[in-house]
């Protein structure tokens, strides 16, 4: 891909390694007769891995880079279980798509864009789609964000989002050095398989706006973040786990947040 004109807008690094591709789509661990989607293809080879392992299942790519057209049909053009939707992802009705398709499971497995992280693991949980399983790769440094445990310097918002829905999982780092560009920084895959039980939440919007809310200063205490909510509630909560609103929100499991939420969401 030297020759190819890399757009750094849309965070281009495409990974070369076929035994380092051909692990990622091996860890996605495919049910037969699903649908695997997948955003940022780029040059193919995660796609053409994926559709070549798992050939009783679908891929459905999304490519923002409408320049990378030809390069795609002209490498997929053999695979009859692929189809490549150009356009933004994060503006794409996923729903919609989704529903062309007969599958037994849904799957997310991409070598994603980095700067968009983020904002594409919040628009599969908004989809209320039912992924079995997503495989991310992710920067190091994120993904130590993700797998992240109570208390940790890295324990955010974000960490505690996933784990209501997801057991978050490092499967393995991939060097800086296997892509091309070479970027700064080294990358691992992340795995989320969705947790068969989840804790029943009354309001959804409202777990994540108070998860966020008490985020939103770090080395603020919750009596602090929080003082737009009921905080004679919030603390009546924290009581039961032997805390009160002096407490930053790092030091709480995301179970907490749960129980706190539900009893918002009931008053």
């Amino acid at each position: 891909m030297e020759e190819f004109k890399f757009k750094k807008k849309y965070g281009q690094n495409f990974l070369q390694n076929k035994a380092i591709i051909d692990k990622i789509a091996r860890v996605a661990d495919i049910k037969p007769n699903s649908l695997i989607i997948e955003v940022g293809p780029g040059s193919g080879n995660l796609t053409i891995a994926l559709a070549s392992l798992y050939k009783d299942s679908n891929i459905l790519a999304y490519e923002i880079d409408n320049s990378l057209e030809d390069v795609l049909v002209g490498r997929l053009n053999n695979y009859d279980n692929i189809k490549i939707l150009f356009t933004d992802f994060l503006k794409a009705d996923i729903v919609n798509d989704v529903c062309k398709y007969n599958y037994l499971n849904l799957y997310f497995v991409s070598n994603v864009p980095y700067y968009i992280t983020t904002p594409i693991l919040f628009k599969l949980i908004d989809s209320n789609l039912c992924f079995e399983k997503i495989v991310m790769m992710v920067q190091k440094e994120v993904g130590d964000r993700f797998c992240s445990s109570v208390s940790s310097k890295d324990y955010g918002a974000l960490t505690v989002i996933l784990n209501y829905f997801f057991d978050v999982k490092k499967e393995f780092i991939v060097d800086r050095n296997q892509f091309y560009p070479r970027p700064n920084v080294d990358s691992v895959v992340v795995s989320f398989r969705r947790k068969e039980k989840l804790e029943k939440v009354n309001n959804k919007e409202l777990f994540i706006r108070l998860v966020h809310d008490s985020f939103q200063f770090r080395r603020k205490t919750l009596r602090n973040n929080l003082k737009k909510y009921n905080l004679e509630l919030v603390e009546s909560i924290l009581c039961k786990y032997d805390y009160d609103l002096n407490v930053r929100a790092e030091a709480l499991d995301y179970k907490i947040f749960v129980d706190i939420a539900n009893t918002l969401s009931r008053a």
